[in-house]
């Protein structure tokens, strides 16, 4: 049984968009999971579907710890040897080059020898909506039957029981981003998540972060659709398929702009009458996916491998007004990277995937170092239940690539890549992605230079909770489906 487990757990590493963008981008709009908008305002909250985006209520207990006498990559700039870490009420305290007093109600590891990073976060995840295991009944990540499905969204496809999600944690992943599958043009909002145990995915939301949205061009639409005979087939189609949804969403915009200049025009109004409200128009979920991106509080992230589709994605997003945040995959990006760092569009992509199909073949190992030598944002993300489970190790591939090349490269840059550059991605570097005080206590310590094969990571802390500890791991089961491996039952096949 237990190998059975195994087995299923290395098989299930399907995802939606694995091998088969303007001008400087503004700061966004960070939601802050307003309240619910009385029926009496306009306009509607483009940024999530109806309240269901709320993290539930969970009861937090957050320690004070002291991690004393680490190596402490900030990945703000600095290394600290033999540095302290302090932790109060999940945010960081103190960073400090000396050893700090404490009192006696703050729990002080011995971290000597070891290593203290942010914790790692991955753009581009499609664990919980294609879960382990990997069967038809739990595959949820691609709504492939419309080019168009900007109204769906992968909050409402996550299994929060994935036993994916607990060993990402025991990677040291302390956030990531979920997203729908890549078989559609618009394929739906994606949604940023903490890792910690939660009956519902709603609870496992990553408070603060503004949603995003997923597109996708090249191969994987046309190969849908054209396998069915239907448009797009080709890739003239799918930029004519983008360019009439988004005119459709500017059409709406007009109208909904519209109509909240009649309705404040009622409400300002001290003699208002209640029959002479305006009627609001009929809302379209789609459509105001896209009049989000248009507006700057949705974040777009565009699944894109080839250097002159970026470059025509780009060419869209100028025709509609709005911006790319990040391309994903990108293997391509180098060759694009000055126009990517003066857009400043960051770039998702990994550190040596390439020839599984076409558009993946003009790969280069140096993609992440010549990125991050122009100037623009590189990430390492995964696309892959396996690849999350050692995304440090991803980032050393590159940066060693990188430093193999003669090309000018830090830890610190490296680092970055799997930490700072990817929390900008996803609107959430005011709160994450470094070690510096006030930001929140997303911390790993690692038995080794992350960087090292060697490197484990034996704490992670999200939000200042201790949800990872190696010497008793797991700390509590996380799925169903492993209980007897986590109550170390002896199971014979």
């Amino acid at each position: 049984m237990l190998a059975m487990l195994a087995m299923l757990a290395i098989l299930a590493s399907s995802s939606g968009c694995s091998p088969a963008e303007a001008v400087v981008v503004a700061e966004p709009k960070l939601v802050e999971q307003p309240a619910q908008r009385s029926t009496n305002t306009w306009p509607p909250d483009f940024t999530r579907l109806s309240a269901d985006l709320v993290p539930a209520a969970r009861t937090t207990n957050p320690q004070k710890v002291l991690l004393r006498g680490a190596t402490i990559m900030t990945a703000a700039g600095s290394t600290i040897e033999n540095g302290d870490l302090l932790l109060v009420d999940g945010r960081i305290e103190a960073v400090s080059a000396e050893h700090l007093a404490v009192d006696d109600d703050v729990r002080v590891i011995d971290a000597r020898g070891k290593f203290v990073t942010p914790g790692l976060i991955d753009t581009h995840s499609h664990l919980g909506v294609y879960p382990s295991p990997s069967v038809e009944g739990n595959s949820d990540g691609n709504e492939a039957t419309d080019p168009i499905t900007a109204d769906i969204d992968a909050l409402n496809g996550i299994w929060p029981q994935d036993p994916g999600f607990e060993r990402a944690l025991a990677g040291g992943i302390t956030a990531l981003q979920v997203l729908p599958g890549s078989a559609n043009l618009v394929g739906g909002r994606a949604v940023t998540l903490e890792l910690r145990r939660a009956l519902s995915s709603r609870a496992m939301v990553f408070a603060g972060a503004p949603k995003g949205v997923k597109m996708a061009c090249g191969e994987n639409p046309k190969r849908v659709y054209g396998a069915r005979n239907a448009r797009p087939s080709t890739r003239m189609g799918s930029a004519a398929a983008l360019r009439s949804a988004f005119q459709r969403a500017r059409e709406l915009q007009t109208v909904y702009r519209r109509h909240e200049r009649a309705f404040n025009k009622w409400q300002d109004n001290a003699e208002r009458k209640l029959e002479d409200r305006p009627d609001p128009p009929t809302r379209n979920y789609g459509l105001e996916t896209l009049i989000g991106i248009m507006d700057g509080t949705l974040l777009l992230h565009v699944h894109c491998y080839r250097a002159d589709e970026m470059v025509q994605i780009l060419e869209i997003a100028d025709e509609f007004d709005f911006k790319v945040r990040s391309f994903h995959h990108a293997i391509e990006a180098y060759k694009v990277r000055a126009l990517l760092a003066e857009r400043g569009v960051s770039v998702s992509t990994w550190a040596d995937w390439w020839g599984f199909k076409m558009e993946a073949n003009d790969a280069i190992v140096e993609n992440l170092a010549l990125l991050s030598q122009a100037g623009a944002r590189a990430i390492v993300h995964s696309d892959s239940q396996i690849g999350i489970q050692r995304l440090n190790q991803e980032a050393a591939k590159g940066y060693h690539a990188g430093l193999a090349a003669g090309l000018e490269l830090t830890e610190d840059d490296a680092l970055r890549w799997i930490t700072a550059n990817a929390a900008w991605a996803l609107g959430i570097h005011n709160h994450t992605g470094t070690l510096e005080p006030g930001k929140r206590a997303d911390v790993v310590l690692w038995s080794a230079h992350p960087f090292s094969v060697y490197a484990r990571a034996e704490l992670v802390f999200v939000g200042g909770e201790l949800e990872f500890d190696i010497a008793q791991n797991p700390v509590r089961p996380w799925s169903d489906f492993e209980a007897a491996r986590d109550h170390n039952t002896e199971v014979t096949p």
